[in-house]
């Protein structure tokens, strides 16, 4: 099979999680400074974002839906243009990297799969080798050993010559997380996902951004669990529906009242000692009185 490098990065792609990994040994940092966005003749959608991220770091952002999570990613990865800003990695402005240059230090997995392809998922997960490859070139044998390595990892081998059209939204988003990790990129950005998973592959995600850090990414997801942050227990940042952004350690950030402002319903935050962690509990409706 012969695959063209596109010139923008792909956008039916899904998820949102970022991943930054570490190359050669060499620690990478995301530096976010000061990013603010808005639509044409429309009302900030987020104001003055500030965060960075080491290898080895995860970043899990919480907000409400409409809140502006995806569109914030999408300025992370240079598909939309921000009002003001700086997106750096390693102190290299995103801005000025060209679309193969993006392509190669960050994987988007966006949250919208769209089910238009016909390749088999072996085909479909090869693909993300295309920023390396010329205009002609094959990927290499090494390159589907390592497809079908992550596949059999994500228990998905049995599915390798199967049509990605015929997946369900849950296997969609798992070949989609294994074409990203095939890319090989310094940052992966994963939107929601969860979004599509039983409870139980929920968790089994969670549980893997957890082997990624250790070895060695640093790991930005969005979600609407407060659970997924807390299990992490590491960096997050809270979006909300007014466009402010708070971002330190989930100890210091998430707690019962912004949760109950963030998603306007009554919630608790419980200590369950067996899991070492806080889970966050519904208690009922938001009480308007």
């Amino acid at each position: 099979m012969t695959i063209k490098y596109f010139d923008r990065i792909n956008r039916s792609s899904i998820l949102c999680l970022i991943i930054i990994k570490a190359k050669d040994a060499i620690s990478v940092k995301l530096e976010v400074k000061n990013l603010s966005f808005a639509y044409p003749k429309s009302a900030p959608t987020f104001s003055n974002v500030n965060f960075d991220l080491h290898s080895g770091e995860s970043l899990v952002i919480l907000g409400p839906n409409g809140a502006g999570k995806s569109t914030l990613l999408n300025c992370l990865v240079n598909l939309l243009t921000p009002v003001s800003g700086t997106v750096k990695i390693n102190d290299a402005e995103i801005h000025r990297m060209n679309p193969k240059e993006v392509a190669q230090e960050m994987g988007y997995v966006q949250q919208q799969l769209l089910s238009v392809f016909s390749y088999s998922v072996r085909d479909y997960v090869v693909m993300g080798k295309a920023p390396y490859l010329g205009m002609f070139s094959q990927p290499r044998k090494e390159d589907y050993e390592k497809v079908d390595q992550l596949l059999e990892e994500f228990g998905l081998s049995q599915f390798a010559n199967h049509s990605y059209a015929d997946l369900s939204g849950g296997q969609r988003q798992r070949v989609a997380i294994i074409r990203t990790l095939i890319q090989t990129p310094s940052i992966i950005l994963l939107d929601e996902p969860t979004a599509h998973l039983d409870v139980g592959n929920q968790y089994k995600t969670v549980e893997k951004i957890k082997e990624l850090k250790k070895q060695g990414y640093a790991v930005i997801m969005t979600t609407h669990n407060p659970d997924h942050a807390l299990i992490l227990d590491d960096k997050t940042g809270i979006l909300e529906a007014s466009g402010r952004f708070t971002f330190g350690e989930a100890k210091d950030v998430i707690n019962e009242k912004m949760l109950n402002e963030l998603y306007q319903c009554d919630l608790s935050l419980k200590e369950v000692p067996e899991l070492n962690h806080q889970i966050c509990v519904y208690m009922g409706g938001k009480n308007n009185d």
